[in-house]
């Protein structure tokens, strides 16, 4: 077997090169037609005019990681020295979604845009390189000859049709409180004009801004958007203009989705996630019918205290019906990231759960996909309460007076405490490897959040590579996947083929 080697820090990792994985690829079994048929799959470098044929020879003759266009967006000296910092106009890979209309073409979405965690004199926060940053949906296409095509972006706006940016929200509506630094370390105040002060003049905020991570986009050629700070869920047009919105916040106007004459909102309890680590992942029925949307960790129910442990929740919204379900999702240890889902059909899904290592600084790290079913799980919202156990606005089920956070919390986050809530008849949802991309790839990336369902089997995976930036120690520094440092991160597309989903 051929394969390709590459060193961080003394240690080697090995890949399948491209023309490996492209056999591995034609193998794959055609999608069959609309009259049940077969299609014969042409030669390579040729076409029948049929987006399926022509799937299936883009996939022979990509290569594995090829990264997603980018452009510069700026370049940022590090304190007084030499040292330039890259910011690219990339971070498509927050999330991903194919295009319902083209099966050689896929949706990606950036986060709230270059920003690195930073604590100044004023406290700690995140540093925003460019505040007025849009994030945005990107168009891409999967050429015949393995190239990947930038078609179009579009920038998600407000109500009014306004660029929003991915400035916090007000505590009122989420926000945790993040002081928003610029790219020197000042507080970017809310009157520019004026030193910033606690009271008077407080850190600026956006009540619009999204800290985007879960993508939809429906066959009518709209979009919808789950967020970390709410976590807000936002309904754009084609266009990228805010036309409908769930979350949390009974007071918040913009909940406008009425169905049966009832307002839909979030389960309360949702308002309690852990700063940085909202929604993470969104999806819908192949119907079209139901939101479904992962949390990336353990919500802090009642509080921060219990946040570091292995339990993520899951929510359904019925946009026919205004039906919510919410269920459990064990993770394999605490503290991973759920950041990414994609529904199978209306009651199997594949979700991403993930470690934050890079497989090159920490061999064993973990980027795994796993086949959910709801079925056979315990629907929270479907509880009826007794005397022990009861239905709290704010707090969502609780057992005995405990959260199901707390619950677990004091059990030492362990299997038992997983078993004792099985007793009180409380089960999460059933989970089956589907794939481990460090084992299939060779994956060299710290963060895997999108993908993309491309059928027959096969998946399309991509990582969310930060606008190629980090940072270290509260510096911001290039992201390098190399000990030489030549190798700057990048959004990424890997194709995997012939799972068993």
């Amino acid at each position: 077997m051929i394969t390709t080697t590459k060193l961080y820090k003394n240690i080697v990792f090995t890949t399948l090169t491209a023309s490996v994985l492209a056999l591995l690829s034609g193998c794959s079994t055609p999608l069959a037609t609309q009259d049940g048929s077969i299609p014969v799959k042409p030669a390579i470098g040729k076409t029948q005019n049929s987006p399926i044929s022509d799937l299936n020879i883009a996939i022979a003759n990509y290569q594995q990681g090829t990264s997603l266009p980018a452009t510069t967006l700026l370049q940022v000296r590090i304190g007084n020295s030499d040292d330039m910092v890259e910011i690219r106009n990339g971070g498509y890979g927050s999330d991903a979604a194919a295009n319902p209309a083209n099966p050689m073409q896929f949706y990606v979405l950036t986060d709230r845009g270059p920003n690195a965690d930073y604590e100044g004199k004023e406290g700690k926060g995140k540093q925003f390189l460019t505040p007025n940053y849009t994030p945005r949906i990107g168009l891409f296409e999967l050429k015949t000859d393995g190239r990947i095509e930038k078609i179009k972006e579009i920038l998600l706006k407000d109500t009014a049709g306004n660029p929003i940016t991915g400035l916090p929200n007000s505590s009122k509506l989420g926000g945790t409180g993040e002081l928003a630094y610029d790219v020197q370390g000042k507080i970017i105040a809310t009157d520019a004009s004026k030193p910033f002060d606690e009271k008077s003049n407080p850190s600026k905020t956006d009540n619009f801004g999204l800290d985007s991570e879960g993508l939809v986009a429906l066959k009518d050629g709209t979009f919808w958007v789950s967020d970390e700070y709410g976590p807000h869920l936002v309904h754009f047009d084609a266009n990228g203009r805010e036309i409908n919105r769930i979350n949390a916040f009974e007071s918040d106007e913009r909940n406008n989705v009425i169905i049966n004459g009832k307002k839909i909102l979030l389960p309360g309890e949702f308002a309690n996630r852990r700063a940085n680590r909202g929604m993470e992942g969104l999806t819908i029925t192949p119907d079209q019918t139901t939101l479904v949307g992962i949390m990336q960790s353990t919500l802090a129910n009642p509080d921060k205290a219990v946040t570091k442990q292995n339990i993520t929740r899951i929510v359904t919204v019925n946009l026919k019906t205004g039906d919510i379900g919410q269920y459990l999702y064990k993770q394999e240890k605490a503290e991973n990231s759920n950041s990414g889902i994609v529904a199978l059909d209306n009651r199997h899904f594949l979700v991403i759960e993930r470690d934050g290592e890079f497989e090159l600084q920490k061999p064993g790290a973990q980027k795994h996909i796993y086949k959910i079913a709801l079925d056979g799980a315990t629907n929270l919202e479907a509880i009826m309460p007794t005397a022990n156990v009861q239905q709290d606005s704010r707090l969502g089920l609780t057992l005995a007076g405990k959260t199901v956070e707390q619950y677990l919390s004091a059990a030492g986050n362990s299997d038992a405490g997983w078993t004792a809530l099985t007793t009180t008849g409380i089960k999460p949802v059933s989970k089956t490897l589907v794939l481990d991309a460090v084992k299939a790839f060779g994956y060299p990336h710290d963060k895997l959040e999108g993908m993309w369902l491309m059928g027959d089997g096969r998946l399309g995976l991509l990582n969310d590579d930060d606008f190629a930036t980090w940072s270290n120690d509260n510096v911001l520094e290039q992201k390098y996947l190399d000990s030489a440092m030549t190798d700057i991160d990048s959004d990424r597309l890997y194709i995997a083929t012939g799972l068993d989903y």
